[in-house]
């Protein structure tokens, strides 16, 4: 009689087709009844086996502690025009360095140390590393506060107003600010002033563990320099927001008037405390309309997202919508100002998606379920796992280490990429394990 048992086949002490029978985890208690399906277990202990197997290799974290590996990665990395970036945040960290009076010079190079110090650090650097933009964007800022108005262009206040009536006929972050009350404050208050904050480390988490390996620091360094644009932008082209012509209507400004929390101020006085009239009056940057960084961190956010869990973008579109009218119903922009805010992170993000964004495996569900990365947009006639090997695989490409935009084991855009820059298939020896090492076998008895 036929009987039907799982095996698994050991490589290393047995010969070819000879098998030892696998041992279930409880099988001292053979009472207990096994409830879950024979294909969900296999299915889980196939993903649990592949995770440990060399192919894990892809998404697995760096725990070197050594600077000599990062100086190792240095002299192998293939320098190219991607690496420009670097030099245009040495430039921006040493002018807002320079500029920033408060804190004093020691504390500045205390930083300035330990965030190179960071970088030298393999184990720190995975992190640090894609982050750089972020630290940009954020010095850049709070630096705008110590720069002379003498070196600084004049203030817009008439541009926005008569552009948002020319291209909506009315003003209306004034229409939607008309009609308040403790509910739609409250309503407004979670967007703009909670979930906005908290919201990019929530993104980075599901994108590092539901995502392909590499798409957490393409986030990361794209959420930067969107940002990094949009604060350039507001230095270059300052705007007064709504909130300043309900104060002083039209007037002219200056650069020595106080900043205003606006519709956030009901939120101080809702709950007591203050929570952001201090901040928004000591803003670094008061007149800093446009383009709307809360529309774009909300765009690019949703986009990401968007591309990582597509079944729910309606939701993630809906969250962008909520906090475009909370910015103009507490009269902190125009809606110009979340049009150009929303292009500057479509922008950005349809520029990673075709050259440095990791695609996304339909059978795919963790970034340990990767044995292998796709870069770039999909080109016509293409498929994963039928990558031409001609072209793409043989030819190095610029992005091949964690130093460039990419992923950290990118070959080339719209290639497969190996896990290690040793083995270009390490996956494939045999100590690896595949899906195909649980198999079914059929026991006919012995045979004469």
């Amino acid at each position: 009689m036929l009987k039907k048992t799982s095996y698994f086949p050991s490589r290393r002490d047995r010969p070819q087709g000879a098998f030892s029978k696998a041992k279930a985890p409880l099988a001292w208690w053979p009472s207990i009844p096994v409830i879950v399906p024979h294909r969900f277990r296999r299915k889980i202990r196939s993903r649990l086996r592949s995770r440990l197997s060399p192919a894990s290799s892809l998404s697995s974290l760096q725990t070197s502690l050594s600077p000599a590996d990062t100086l190792r990665s240095l002299r192998a990395h293939r320098w190219s025009y991607y690496d420009g970036q670097y030099l245009l945040l040495v430039i921006l960290g040493v002018f807002s360095l320079c500029v920033i009076e408060s804190p004093g010079p020691i504390f500045k190079t205390f930083v300035a140390s330990l965030l190179m110090a960071s970088l030298l650090v393999p184990v720190t650097r995975q992190f640090f590393l894609p982050f750089l933009p972020i630290a940009s964007w954020l010095v850049l800022f709070y630096a705008c506060q110590f720069i002379s108005a003498e070196y600084r262009p004049p203030i817009w206040v008439r541009v926005l107003p008569a552009l948002e009536n020319i291209m909506y006929g009315a003003n209306l972050s004034n229409i939607l600010s008309a009609h308040q009350n403790v509910v739609l404050d409250v309503l407004a208050w979670l967007p703009y002033g909670i979930i906005h904050f908290a919201l990019p480390f929530l993104c980075t988490a599901a994108m590092f563990v539901f995502a392909a390996p590499g798409t957490a620091p393409v986030f990361a360094r794209s959420f930067g320099y969107m940002n990094l644009a949009g604060v350039i932008i507001q230095l270059l082209f300052p705007c007064s927001p709504p909130w300043y012509e309900n104060m002083f209507g039209l007037a002219p400004a200056n650069y020595s008037m106080a900043g205003s929390p606006a519709g956030l101020a009901r939120i101080d006085q809702l709950f007591g405390f203050d929570m952001y009239t201090s901040t928004f009056t000591a803003s670094p940057m008061v007149f800093g309309a446009f383009p709307s960084l809360h529309a774009g961190c909300a765009t690019i956010q949703a986009l990401f997202l968007s591309h990582v869990f597509p079944r729910l973008r309606p939701v993630f579109v809906a969250y962008t919508l909520w906090i475009w009218w909370a910015t103009m119903y507490l009269s902190h922009h125009y809606a110009v100002d979340l049009v150009g805010g929303s292009l500057l992170a479509g922008v950005v993000f349809f520029v990673a998606k075709s050259k440095f964004l990791p695609r996304l495996q339909p059978d795919k569900d963790f970034r340990w379920d990767y044995d292998y990365v796709e870069f770039g947009d999909v080109r016509p006639g293409y498929g994963y796992g039928l990558a031409d090997l001609n072209t793409d695989f043989r030819h190095g490409n610029p992005l091949d280490d964690e130093w460039t935009v990419g992923s950290s084991s990118s070959i080339s855009s719209g290639s497969l990429s190996p896990i290690d820059e040793n083995s270009l298939w390490e996956g494939e020896t045999l100590g690896s394990h595949s899906d195909s090492d649980t198999i079914d076998v059929v026991i006919d008895g012995p045979r004469r």
